[in-house]
C-alpha cells in the first residue's frame, strides 16, 4: 500500500516558495493546487506582515489561511482580514527597546502592529525601507508606544547571526527573538510565540497533528516550524543552521524545491 500523503502542508514564503526575483513558478503554483485537489490544506507561514500577501495570493490563487509576522498573526485571504493577534504589549516593547537601545546606540527599531508599520531614524531594515517607501521615520519613543505583532532591530555593521545571538543574550526572557534575512536585521514576537505555535493551534482546530503535517522552509524563523512537523524540508539554500538541523533537504528555492517534493508526494 503506498503511503498517504500529508495531510497539510505549510511553506515559508521568501527563499522557499519565492524565486530570488520575487516570483513563484508555474510549476510550483501547478503543485500547490494539486495538494488541494488532493483534499490537503495549504497554509502559508511567514515572517511578512498581511499587507505584503496580496502579490503572493495574486501569484498563487492562494484565498486560505497565512500564518503571517512568525506566527503573530492569522490571515484570512478570503475576506482579507486579520483573525487572530497575539501581539507584544507596549510595556514590553519599550522594556525591549530600552534595554537593547542602551547596550548597542546604534540600534534602529521598527514596530509591525499587523495593519501598520512604525520605524525610528536609525532603522535600516532593507524590506520596511523598500516596501514601505512612503513611511515616515519617528522619535524611538513614539515608534515604541505601539503594541507590536513585530518588533525589528537593525544595526548597521552587525550580521544578522551575530545581532540575533546579542540580542537573545538581553532579552530572551521577554520576547521571542529570530532572523530571517543576512542583513543585520533581528525580528521579535511575543515571548512563546513562533511559526511553530501558531500553525500546530491552527492545526489543532482542523483535527491534525505532527504527523499529518509537511513543513518548508529556509532560515532561523522557520526551525520552530521544521522541528514540530512531522515532516520537513529544508532549502538547498537554506541557512547553515537550518541544513544542520533538517534531515531532509530538497533543491533550492530558484530550482522550484517546493514543488519537486509536492510532486512526488501528490502524484503531479
Amino acid at each position: 500500500m503506498e503511503p498517504v500523503p500529508p495531510r497539510l502542508v505549510a511553506t515559508d514564503l521568501d527563499g522557499t516558495l519565492i524565486r530570488s526575483d520575487g516570483t513563484i513558478s508555474r510549476r510550483t503554483v501547478d503543485a500547490l493546487a494539486a495538494v488541494e485537489n488532493a483534499g490537503a490544506t495549504v497554509v502559508l507561514v511567514t515572517g511578512r506582515p498581511p499587507r505584503w500577501i496580496a502579490d503572493v495570493a495574486e501569484q498563487t490563487g492562494h484565498r486560505g489561511i497565512v500564518i503571517c509576522s512568525n506566527g503573530a498573526t492569522v490571515y484570512d485571504l478570503k475576506d482579507e482580514r486579520i483573525i487572530e493577534e497575539r501581539l507584544i504589549p507596549v510595556e514590553v516593547v519599550v522594556k525591549v527597546v530600552g534595554i537593547l537601545s542602551t547596550a548597542m546606540p546604534e540600534l534602529g527599531f521598527a514596530v509591525e502592529t499587523g495593519h501598520e508599520v512604525y520605524r525610528s531614524h536609525g532603522y535600516r531594515g532593507g524590506w520596511i525601507a523598500t516596501r514601505d517607501p512612503d513611511t515616515a521615520f519617528d522619535e524611538v519613543d513614539a515608534v515604541a508606544g505601539h503594541e507590536a505583532a513585530k518588533l525589528l532591530a537593525s544595526h548597521p555593521d552587525l550580521d544578522a547571526d551575530e545581532l540575533l545571538a546579542i540580542t537573545r543574550e538581553l532579552v530572551a526572557d521577554l520576547v521571542e527573538a529570530t532572523h530571517s534575512n543576512g542583513r543585520g536585521l533581528v525580528e521579535m514576537g511575543l515571548f512563546g510565540v513562533s511559526k511553530a505555535t501558531t500553525l500546530a493551534s491552527f492545526s489543532a482546530e482542523l483535527g491534525m497533528w505532527p504527523n499529518d503535517v509537511l513543513a518548508f522552509g529556509d532560515m532561523p524563523n522557520d526551525l520552530p516550524m521544521l522541528a514540530w512537523a512531522g515532516t520537513a524540508y529544508a532549502m538547498a539554500n537554506a541557512h547553515p543552521e537550518v541544513l544542520a538541523a533538517v534531515r531532509r533537504t530538497t533543491a533550492s528555492n530558484d530550482e522550484d524545491g517546493v514543488a519537486i517534493v509536492l510532486e512526488q508526494l501528490y502524484g503531479v
